[in-house]
């Protein structure tokens, strides 16, 4: 019998509960034709050996995988662990981490076979278990887990036992380089995947041309958000690597079967899918060799496609569906399987221990054997390719765009801050030809006056419709899908980004946004520094502005809830006026790795600072409009276009009646607030600046764009209690009102300001009505 005989028998026989239908032996036979004959692999041989070295890994993974739920070690000779050896309280998303595995190792198997690292992402981000135990496996592990997590017993145990220890370090955050889902210390990981629904949505966005991407999909995400189904409608060739969604399908999610299963299985879903645009194909979920099958094979159906110069969108994009059962390879019957598939703690329980231990033993692969396994497949260096923890996807770092000196508009003049933004942004893309674009667009940009951009970037259709702003190439992502084109943009990280939404619908976007946040954040945390360009979020057709349509419209919870999270890495701004819109946006496109959320008026406004004072604005997150706090007895404080409008209204009439009133206006609130820790503290103004611009002890009246209270909880360095300040804004009245009708219903008036300013001053105003022809 000859080696390459051997091999290939070996392969065949599987490993442990791996076994390979008839099916997979037929496509991957093949595959082994296609990849000698094209070159990619020079020894049928090696690639069997690639096969049956897979087909170990992934054993050897999903017993680290068990291991790390249920044990304090794992012993690798195989022997059985005793009661002591096993974590009084297991923890792990086990069912799903078990199913990723072979899927992992697929996705390495397609790459050693074909010498191309691909990128990764996993919606699923509490499978995390699955990635941590084959990086460590294979010893490609991130910075801050090496020396720490290797295929040693020692290293093995110290993976179990990070493995939900809650344990915290001096300043309370997580002590170990290991988390429930991805992250940053997941070598090769680019999102958490904690919200599920949100990958589905951005994958299709992510890779630039030349790269690749294997997306690994859950099935019960696929109910939590249907944008994914849209993926055909965006993917073009010409601005777009290769995007293979893999479906995990194993029927199960926490409490009941999926909603899939239960129309039908994997049938039912690839017809969907077909009629979504798609080419589905099934597989087997089990095997590592169908997974690197389809993913290659998905790949080159791709690759023809974009080598077609008849080629006709939309494209029929791969969608590969793997079906399996909720933790294959360990016991697993019930709905406990997404959590722990024992039916009771081995740490406890006798007949657990013993099945746990018997189910592991199926599992085991001999250390050799391992090396041997882990050295076919570490072809890296004779390939000449990167780790995947080194995958493109996962340090994007852009050229410096180049920011347009903007057209400043004179003092007096009323425009719309929208209209600025546009033209202002039309020259930002046109400076930068080399950046991708994406705008995120819910469906209204030109009715919110972002007209110039849609004529020169269009809406991306596979059929532009003649005279509309539409094109088979255009960069704007319009669909009635807040979350789904937010996502467009925040998954382009190598370009230029803009998502433009109405401030009450944008809320939809919270959880997304809040995601990204929360990862670049934590990358932040460990010395990281992610450095794509900044991706903001213009919220306009705002509450005070909306005051047309029903209290549904009005909401400004968006910028509320975004300030709750730390100022350095998402910026939450206000500005009043076309200025300093645009010198809010110059300072957001200068920075690296920060989301913004961008308040903007749509309605025509007075401008009231020049171009140097909104840049002066901008700089410290606050500045004086009308007066000076030194030698005045009263501060009005606008937060917000109209906020400004009355503020200075009411400055006039205390003016005119003998009071010295100064006007400031706060643009970013996340600048002056108490810091939370050393990164936030570098971003917030010193106590200098802050005494400077706001003395303390004088009285104050905050005219605020939101709701008073978490603005009052922002501004608390300035807070002299109740006494001294007061705050107006948005107390959750609205309807269908004109401007000054919501105003007057949220009691925002400059007549409410100068009540608020008889009780911080205890200026005696007999009667307000005296103050009407002065505040107009």
């Amino acid at each position: 019998m000859s080696n390459n005989t051997d091999s290939r028998s070996l392969w065949l026989a599987g490993r442990g509960p791996i076994h390979h239908g008839q099916q997979t032996q037929q496509r991957i036979t093949a595959l082994a034709t296609q990849l000698l004959e094209s070159g990619r692999v020079v020894d049928e041989d090696r690639f069997y050996a690639m096969l049956a070295a897979a087909d170990r890994l992934t054993c050897a993974g999903m017993n680290v995988v068990a291991h790390m739920t249920y044990a304090q070690r794992i012993d690798l000779d195989g022997k059985p662990l005793a009661s002591e050896d096993f974590k009084p309280t297991p923890e792990g998303h086990t069912g799903g981490a078990l199913n990723m595995v072979p899927a992992f190792v697929g996705y390495l198997l397609a790459n050693a076979l074909t010498g191309r690292t691909r990128a990764w992402l996993m919606g699923q981000g509490h499978c995390v278990a699955a990635i941590e135990a084959i990086n460590a496996l294979t010893g490609d592990v991130s910075p801050a887990q090496q020396g720490r997590y290797d295929r040693s017993a020692a290293g093995l145990a110290q993976l179990c036992q990070d493995f939900y220890s809650y344990e915290t370090d001096d300043s309370g955050l997580p002590a170990a380089p290991l988390g429930s889902h991805a992250g940053p210390n997941t070598a090769g990981a680019i999102s958490e995947g904690g919200y599920l629904g949100f990958a589905e949505l951005q994958y299709i966005h992510m890779p630039l041309p030349g790269e690749s991407l294997v997306a690994f999909l859950s099935d019960g995400a696929f109910e939590e958000q249907r944008g994914s189904d849209w993926a055909p409608r965006w993917w073009r060739a010409e601005d777009s690597g290769m995007a293979i969604p893999v479906m995990i399908l194993n029927g199960r999610r926490i409490e009941q079967r999926t909603q899939i299963v239960q129309e039908g299985g994997a049938q039912w879903l690839a017809e969907d899918q077909r009629h979504n645009g798609f080419d589905p194909v099934i597989i087997d979920g089990r095997d590592p060799a169908a997974f690197a099958w389809a993913i290659i094979m998905a790949e080159d159906k791709l690759q023809t496609f974009a080598d077609d110069p008849q080629r006709r969108y939309p494209a029929a994009l791969p969608y590969i569906i793997a079906e399996t059962e909720k933790g294959f390879g360990f016991p697993a019957r019930t709905n406990a399987a997404h959590n722990l598939p024992l039916v009771t703690n081995p740490f406890k329980d006798v007949i657990a221990r013993e099945l746990f231990n018997t189910s592991a033993q199926a599992l085991y692969v001999p250390r050799v054997e391992l090396e041997q396994s882990l050295a076919t497949l570490a072809n890296h260096q004779q390939q000449g390719r990167s780790l995947e923890s080194q995958n493109p996807l996962v340090h994007r770092q852009p050229s410096a765009p180049s920011l347009p000196e903007p057209k400043w508009q004179p003092v007096g003049n009323e425009n719309s801050a929208m209209s600025a933004l546009d033209n202002w942004f039309v020259e930002l893309v046109k400076a930068n030809p080399a950046l991708r674009v994406r705008v995120g667009n819910p469906d209204e940009l030109a009715s919110n006056k972002m007209g110039e951009t849609l004529a020169l970037l269009k809406h991306r259709v596979n059929e532009p419709e003649p005279g509309v702003h539409e094109d088979l190439h255009g960069a704007v992502i319009t669909a009635l899908n807040e979350e789904a084109v937010a996502a467009a943009a925040l998954a382009n990280k190598a370009g230029l980004n803009l998502i433009v939404s109405y401030e009450a619908f944008a809320v939809k976007m919270l959880g997304l946004m809040r995601q990204e946040a929360i990862f670049v954040r934590r990358q932040k945390e460990l010395g990281q520094q992610p450095a794509w360009l900044p991706v903001p979020l213009i919220v306009t057709s705002h509450t005070w502005e909306n005051s047309k349509n029903e209290q549904s419209h009005q909401d400004p919870t968006m910028g509320e809830a975004l300030l709750g999270e730390m100022s350095d890495t998402v910026r939450v701004l206000f500005p009043v006026g076309g200025n300093t819109t645009v010198a809010a946006m110059r300072s957001v496109y200068a920075g690296r790795g920060q989301l913004a959320c961008v308040v903007v008026s749509k309605r025509d406004v007075q401008q009231y600072l020049d171009g140097p004072q909104a840049e002066a604005l901008v700089e410290q997150g606050a500045a004086h409009v009308l007066g000076d706090p030194a030698s005045a007895d009263l501060q009005l404080i606008a937060i917000g276009a109209y906020q400004l409008e009355e503020a200075l209204k009411a400055q006039a009439a205390l003016e005119r009646a003998g009071h010295a009133v100064c006007v400031t206006v706060i643009i970013e609130p996340g600048r002056l607030r108490i810091p939370r820790d050393e990164l936030e503290s570098a971003f917030v103004v010193d106590d200098a600046t802050l005494n400077r611009l706001f003395p303390p002890g004088l009285p104050r009246v905050i005219l605020t764009h939101t709701r008073p209270e978490p603005m009052l909880g922002i501004l608390r360095r300035i807070d002299s209690g109740p006494a001294k300040t007061r705050a107006l804004g948005y107390i959750s009245r609205g309807g269908t009102l004109d401007v000054p009708g919501m105003l007057r219903a949220n009691r925002c008036t400059w007549v409410d300001a100068i009540r608020a300013a008889t009780a911080v001053t205890g200026w005696e105003l007999a009667d307000l009505s005296d103050y009407a022809n002065l505040g107009g």
